[in-house]
């Protein structure tokens, strides 16, 4: 008996963006079955598992050895870090934990920005990257105001008892909310580290969607014109 084909648009190799993509957006449904990850044990648990999917994503993108180490250096020391964060209670490793996984997400959205700028065509799998490299940035920043809040506990406040720590998912929709530019006034920076900080995610959120669109006008014109 022949084993059943994998279709070629759902193979990792052909479009792996799509898969990283899947991954993040799913990893947001499966947050809000946690109700939100009120347990600090919980988020980093969850966290740990969903850091396996970006280094071999970047593997898969970048094709590149080198590349896949430096996933992999970064991934394996924030998972570790987690787990025994969750065995013996320490924020502190916590923390270091998430240093690790905003410098993994940052380096990932690097790498798939360099994927789609490396050629002059636009293919389906660069259009997934587009929305896989948003989320990842995404997700970088708010594990950095993770970091912030933990340093200066008053980093920021929100509609909702003002006065306790933000919550994780509270912190990655100000992420979300600061990066597409459509803001929010639930939750709201007012330390001068975590206001730069959302100045260089408005920035960055900016600069990412002028790339994207330039990108895009850039290769039109190249092709009416060929």
């Amino acid at each position: 008996m022949r084993p059943l084909a994998v279709p070629s648009f759902l193979h990792p190799r052909r479009h792996p963006s799509a898969y990283l993509l899947a991954a993040q957006l799913l990893s947001l449904v499966l947050y809000a079955r946690l109700g939100g990850a009120e347990s600090e044990s919980e988020r980093l648990l969850f966290s740990a598992g969903a850091l396996v999917v970006v280094p071999l994503a970047v593997w898969v993108v970048r094709r590149s050895p080198s590349a896949n180490s430096v996933a992999w250096a970064l991934a394996i020391p924030a998972i570790l870090l987690s787990g025994a964060a969750i065995l013996f209670d320490m924020p502190t490793l916590a923390m270091w934990s998430s240093v690790l996984e905003a410098v993994l997400y940052f380096y990932a959205a690097i790498s798939l920005i360099g994927y789609m700028l490396h050629d002059h065509e636009v293919t389906a799998d660069e259009l997934f990257a587009s929305g896989a490299t948003f989320t990842l940035l995404a997700w970088a920043f708010a594990y950095t105001y993770l970091v912030c809040q933990a340093i200066e506990p008053r980093s920021f406040i929100g509609a909702v008892e003002p006065a306790r720590p933000r919550l994780w998912l509270e912190l990655l929709f100000l992420s979300v909310s600061t990066l597409s530019g459509v803001g929010n006034g639930d939750v709201m920076p007012i330390s001068p580290p975590a206001r730069v900080l959302v100045m260089f995610e408005q920035m960055a959120g900016i600069g990412y969607v002028t790339i994207v669109v330039s990108r895009l006008i850039g290769l039109s014109i190249v092709k009416a014109r060929a």
